[in-house]
C-alpha cells in the first residue's frame, strides 16, 4: 500500500493545489513533499530486508495490471525524487510565483509521474506515467519560462513526444509476441522481447533506445536540452536535470537491456561511441560558456554520457557505479542549480563576466558553492568520487575480455575538462573584485535548509557510501 501512497500523495496534492488556488498552495506542496520523502525513506529502508511490491487488476482485456515494485534501484530513485522535490519546495518558499496554485500543482503532478515511472513493472502503466511526468513539465516551461519559452518548449515537446510514440509502438509489438492474450508485465515483456530473432531485436532496439536517449539526453539527441534548461524557471530546471534525465537511464537498465539483449549486443558499441563523443563535445561547449545555466546544462550532458556508456559496457562494477551515480548526480546538480538561482536573484545576471567577489559579499553562499562544485567534479570525500571511480573502472574493463583503453582515455578527457570549466566558473563568480548585490543578503533561512540537506548528503555519502552501495547491490545480478 505504501507504494500506492508514493504516487497518490503528490497526485492528489497536485489536484488539490489547483482547487485551492493561490491560498495555501505553497504550504500544501511543502507538506506533501515531506510526507512523500518520509514514505520513500521507509521504502528504501525496507529494501534492506525485502523487496516491496503491490499488484492490482487494472485492464484485464489489455493484459495490463497496476504492478509496482520497489527494488534497490527504484527505491533509491524514489528517495532521490523525494529529497530533490522537498529541497526545491523549501528553497522556493520565500519566492513569489505567478498563479502558485497552478505552479505547485504541476510540480506535484510531475513528482507523481516520476514516482510511477520508477515503480512500474507493467509496461503500459510505465508508459502512462512516462507521459504523466512529461505533460506538467511542458506547461511549467511554457507558462513560467523565459522570453523564448514558446519555441523552446515546442521543440522539447516534439522531441519527447516523438520518442514516446516510438516507445509505445515497440511495447505493443513486443507484447503481441506472447501467445494468446497480450501481456505487459515486465517478466512477459522481457521473455517475449528476448526470444525474438536478432534481426527484429536490432530494429526494435532503436525504437526503444531513441525514446530513452532523448530523455537522458545522449548525443545527438540532446539539442533540446540547453535551451530548455536556460528558459525554464529554476525549480523546473532542477526537476528536469536531477530527476527526469534519470528516467531515461533507469528505463535503459530496467527495460531495454534485459528485453532486447541481442539488439543491445549488436548496437552497444555504437551507443558507447555516441556517448563518448557526447562527453567530449558537451565538455568543450561548456568550456566556452559565459552563462552559468548553459554551462551546467552542458556539464549534465557529459555526466549522463559517461553513465550511458558504462551501462552498455557489460561490467558488474560499472553497472553498480551507474546506479550509485544516478543518485549522486541528482543531488549534486540540484545543489548547483540552487546556487545559480541564488546568484540570479541577488545579482540579476547569470553572465560570469559580470560576476565576482561572492566570497566577500555572500561568504556562506560561496562556501556552499565551492563544496557542491567539488562534489560535481568528484573530489575524494564527496559523494561523486565513489560513483565516478566505479564508472571508470567499468568503462575500462568492460566485460573483462579486453581493456577499453581508448574509450577510457577519451572519457577521462571529459573529467579533466569538467574540472577545468567547473573551477573556472567558481573562480569567476567567487573570487576577484566584488560586484555589489541588488538584493544585499546572504542565504535566507529556507535556503539554508535546502542547501544544508544537499551538503549533508554530499559529505555523508562521500565519507560513508555503504548504505547506497548496499541498497543497489541486490539489483546488479538481475
Amino acid at each position: 500500500m505504501v507504494l500506492i501512497l508514493l504516487i497518490l500523495v503528490p497526485l492528489l496534492s497536485g489536484v488539490l493545489s489547483f482547487a485551492i488556488g493561490n491560498n495555501g498552495a505553497k504550504t500544501l506542496a511543502i507538506i506533501s513533499s515531506m510526507i512523500t520523502l518520509i514514505l520513500s525513506a521507509w521504502v528504501s529502508g525496507a529494501n534492506y530486508s525485502d523487496v516491496v511490491s503491490y499488484s492490482q487488476e487494472w485492464i484485464p482485456r489489455l493484459g495490463t495490471r497496476i504492478d509496482l515494485l520497489a527494488d534497490g534501484m527504484s527505491s533509491m530513485l524514489c528517495l532521490l525524487t523525494g529529497i530533490v522535490t522537498l529541497v526545491v519546495m523549501l528553497s522556493n518558499a520565500n519566492k513569489e510565483v505567478e498563479r502558485p496554485g497552478a505552479f505547485y500543482g504541476h510540480m506535484l503532478l510531475a513528482q507523481a509521474g516520476l514516482m510511477g515511472v520508477f515503480l512500474s513493472v507493467d509496461a503500459l502503466l510505465f508508459y502512462v506515467f512516462w507521459e504523466l511526468a512529461l505533460i506538467p513539465v511542458y506547461f511549467l516551461c511554457s507558462q513560467w519560462g523565459g522570453e523564448k519559452r514558446i519555441p523552446v518548449t515546442f521543440k522539447f515537446f516534439v522531441y519527447t513526444f516523438v520518442g514516446s510514440l516510438m516507445l509505445l509502438a515497440a511495447l505493443i509489438y513486443i507484447s503481441l509476441q506472447n501467445p494468446g492474450m497480450s501481456s505487459y508485465s515486465w517478466a512477459e515483456i522481457v521473455r517475449a522481447g528476448s526470444s525474438l530473432p536478432a534481426s527484429q531485436q536490432q530494429w526494435l532496439f532503436w525504437l526503444v533506445f531513441i525514446a530513452f536517449a532523448i530523455k537522458m539526453p545522449i548525443f545527438p539527441f540532446h539539442t533540446w536540452q540547453p535551451d530548455t534548461y536556460e528558459q525554464s524557471p529554476t525549480p523546473v530546471t532542477i526537476i528536469l536535470s536531477a530527476l527526469m534525465v534519470k528516467m531515461g537511464l533507469f528505463a535503459v537498465l530496467r527495460w531495454l537491456l534485459p528485453t532486447l539483449p541481442l539488439g543491445v549486443a549488436y548496437w552497444g558499441n555504437t551507443v558507447i561511441v555516441l556517448s563518448v563523443i557526447g562527453i567530449v563535445y558537451a565538455s568543450l561547449l561548456a568550456m566556452v560558456q559565459t552563462d552559468i545555466k548553459r554551462l551546467i546544462a552542458y556539464s549534465s550532458i557529459a555526466h549522463m554520457g559517461l553513465m550511458c556508456a558504462v551501462a552498455f559496457n557489460y561490467s558488474v562494477v560499472g553497472m553498480h557505479g551507474v546506479m550509485v551515480q544516478m543518485f549522486n548526480h541528482g543531488i549534486n546538480i540540484t545543489g548547483m542549480w540552487l546556487i545559480v538561482s541564488m546568484i540570479e536573484d541577488r545579482w540579476g545576471t547569470r553572465d560570469m563576466s559580470r560576476l565576482g567577489g561572492m566570497a566577500v559579499t555572500a561568504p556562506r553562499m560561496a562556501v556552499a558553492f565551492v563544496l557542491i562544485a567539488f562534489a560535481n567534479i568528484a573530489l575524494p570525500l564527496t559523494n561523486g568520487f565513489v560513483g565516478e571511480f566505479m564508472l571508470f573502472n567499468g568503462l575500462f574493463y568492460g566485460d573483462g575480455t579486453a581493456p577499453r583503453i581508448a574509450t577510457m582515455a577519451i572519457g577521462g578527457l571529459g573529467v579533466i575538462l569538467g574540472a577545468a570549466y567547473t573551477l573556472k566558473m567558481v573562480q569567476r563568480t567567487t573570487w576577484g573584485n566584488a560586484v555589489e548585490m541588488n538584493n544585499a543578503k546572504d542565504l535566507s533561512i529556507n535556503e539554508y535548509a535546502g542547501i544544508a540537506i544537499i551538503i549533508c548528503v554530499i559529505l555523508y555519502l562521500g565519507i560513508y557510501p555503504r548504505p547506497l552501495l548496499d541498497l543497489t547491490a541486490s539489483v546488479i545480478a538481475q
